[in-house]
């Protein structure tokens, strides 16, 4: 486990080096010309180049990458071209919002359609298996706006029960008040396909000759479909899961738009139409370095769920 463990963060070197270089030349190219961004259409060409000076774009490409990459050895991405705040402090105060969202989010969607998927598997065929699926296929038909306005317009403004909009400074009050109606947005919205996929899951291994041993050997159902079924259909959950954080980040990013939370959300789209490419940069690192990590950490539960998976 060690020494497969040391041979994949060596492997994450290189990837992660072609991902920065990938960054780097895409901005630089495609980007556009930041100095004309900064400065506006009334800008003289004596102030966009000052404005080059300042960013350094005069310099060498060569010297370019390695300023580049030592913002991203030391996580001192400069400071924002929009705001002239330090993209370091941007990140480091807009991401416990983001996180306050966000975790509650995953945890939901990886405890609900698990068993929730697992007893309509049980069901297949019958009279509540068929009205799942006709109404998992409906809510998967509607757009995430739907949710959005029918949740704001029920369970806030109808009802009262949650603010439509607003954030504090306490966590707790984050957690209780401002944060559960995203938080049950972005479940209703996932908890359809979800629950569909992972059904598929089950089936697939209930269809299996180690079911109708178990059977045949007198184990219960609820056995049957927790110790084996569950465990064995594990592995491509887990694969889905890893699979789908990183648009979870880009999920819990607009319902911070359209709930006003102050995260980075806010702040990537921001930067987006600013044309901020500190901020943007900084934010396709990260996503990048965050993608590997949670595929070693997806790799590592493999192991811990099914002995039988070999790590090589």
């Amino acid at each position: 486990m060690a020494a497969y463990l040391l041979r994949r963060l060596w492997q994450m070197i290189p990837t992660l080096l072609g991902v920065v270089l990938l960054v780097f030349f895409l901005f630089k190219w495609f980007g556009g010309d930041p100095a004309e961004v900064l400065g506006g259409l009334n800008a003289s060409a004596d102030q966009i180049q000052a404005i080059r000076d300042q960013l350094g774009l005069n310099k060498p490409v060569w010297e370019q990458l390695l300023i580049f990459l030592k913002q991203i050895v030391t996580f001192d991405w400069g400071k924002s071209w929009a705001t002239n705040e330090s993209v370091a402090h941007l990140f480091a105060t807009r991401l416990p919002a983001t996180l306050t969202v966000m975790v509650p989010i995953l945890l939901l969607e990886v405890l609900l359609p698990v068993p929730f998927a697992l007893i309509v598997a049980y069901l297949r065929g019958r009279a509540v298996d068929r009205m799942v699926m006709m109404g998992t296929t409906i809510a998967v038909s509607i757009s995430l706006l739907v949710y959005v306005i029918v949740f704001q317009y029920v369970f806030a403004f109808q009802l009262g029960w949650f603010p439509v909009q607003g954030w504090s400074d306490s966590l707790w009050t984050n957690l209780t008040t401002y944060a559960p109606l995203p938080v049950f947005v972005a479940v209703a919205v996932a908890l359809s396909p979800y629950t569909r996929l992972y059904r598929t899951f089950f089936l697939d291994e209930i269809g299996h000759e180690y079911v109708r041993t178990a059977r045949a050997k007198g184990l219960t159902e609820r056995t049957i479909l927790l110790k084996h079924v569950l465990r064995n259909a594990l592995i491509p959950i887990l694969t889905n899961i890893s699979v789908a954080l990183p648009s979870l980040f880009v999920g819990s990013f607009l319902l911070e738009v359209f709930f006003s939370i102050p995260g980075l959300g806010r702040e990537i789209l921001l930067a987006v139409n600013r044309s901020d490419f500190p901020v943007i940069q900084a934010f396709a690192i990260y996503i990048a370095a965050i993608t590997m990590v949670v595929n070693l950490v997806t790799d590592l539960l493999y192991k811990l769920v099914d002995p039988r998976v070999v790590l090589k």
